[in-house]
């Protein structure tokens, strides 16, 4: 079978991952595509403890299960529930994670974090929260926090929050932005790269974590960046991190960027190769 892509349209903002085996595609209306023969969009009957309907949340998979995290329940009010989906069964549960050693605290209620697999654990980063006990009271708080959800061994049933200790200047606050995780070729060590998002103003930066040291990095790009973002898409395809689409902003005040007004929806495509034997310099092609 043969599929042929046109050139798509802006996108709107949803989430999808490919769950297997079987091969499905969870989005986030609880909708799955079979696409081994078929092809057909389908809502399979769940068990279990159900979430309630959310956006702008993170989810990871890791074989048959997915875990869910986070999200807008309303305007204004966001979770920080955790739930895994057993696509064997089509069964919910909802997960108590353990708090950080030292008396440390969960990760708050958020949305538009970046929620990523790197290994065999799930790395959380940033967010928007909601200073404002009171949902109507929207008080906005960009976050930069990182958090390891370890879902293995002892910690599979629940799992347990690791507040890490890291080098170097980290990320700026943002929410909507992407994280993706990649091998190395310089040194075989996984790396979490965090990309645009939104912090007042769309942005446009680039921020590598190596995991083995807990460093945090600014790689140097090379080639034509693509526009500052937010809402948008990145996937890593062979070393290299394929960007789609988001919101961009239609005139971008160098000396005052905190003044954009503007913005639009694109489908403009960005790749960065993450091939070289160096990760302080990457390039865009």
């Amino acid at each position: 079978m043969s599929i042929r892509l046109e050139n798509p349209q802006p996108p709107c903002l949803y989430n999808g991952r490919a769950i297997g085996p079987p091969p499905f595609l969870y989005s986030g209306t609880f909708t799955l595509l079979k696409t081994s023969v078929t092809n057909q969009w389908y809502v399979p009957v769940l068990k279990g403890d159900v979430p309630n309907g959310c956006a702008a949340y993170g989810f990871v998979v890791e074989g048959t299960r997915m875990f869910v995290f986070g999200g807008m329940i309303e305007y204004g009010k966001y979770s920080n529930d955790l739930y895994e989906l057993q696509a064997t069964k089509w069964e919910w549960r909802k997960m108590y994670p353990e708090s950080p050693d030292g008396g440390g605290m969960s990760p708050c209620p958020r949305l538009g974090h970046s929620y990523t697999m790197v290994g065999d654990k799930i790395f959380l980063f940033g967010g928007l929260a909601n200073e404002s006990d009171d949902p109507k009271n929207n008080i906005p708080k960009y976050l930069n926090d990182l958090y390891i959800l370890d879902t293995r061994g002892v910690h599979s049933h629940n799992g347990k929050w690791i507040v890490p200790k890291t080098f170097g200047d980290s990320p700026p606050p943002r929410e909507s932005h992407t994280g993706i995780a990649f091998t190395s070729k310089a040194n075989g060590n996984l790396n979490l790269l965090i990309y645009g998002g939104m912090s007042g103003c769309r942005l446009g930066d680039l921020w590598l974590l190596e995991t083995e040291s807990m460093t945090w990095a600014k790689p140097r790009t090379l080639g034509q960046a693509p526009l500052p973002r937010s809402l948008h898409s990145s996937t890593m395809i062979a070393n290299k991190m394929y960007v789609f689409g988001g919101w961009v902003p239609l005139v971008i005040n160098e000396s005052k960027s905190t003044t954009e007004r503007e913005w639009k929806c694109t489908n403009t495509l960005a790749v960065l190769d993450l091939g070289g034997r160096s990760q302080q310099k990457v390039c865009f092609v």
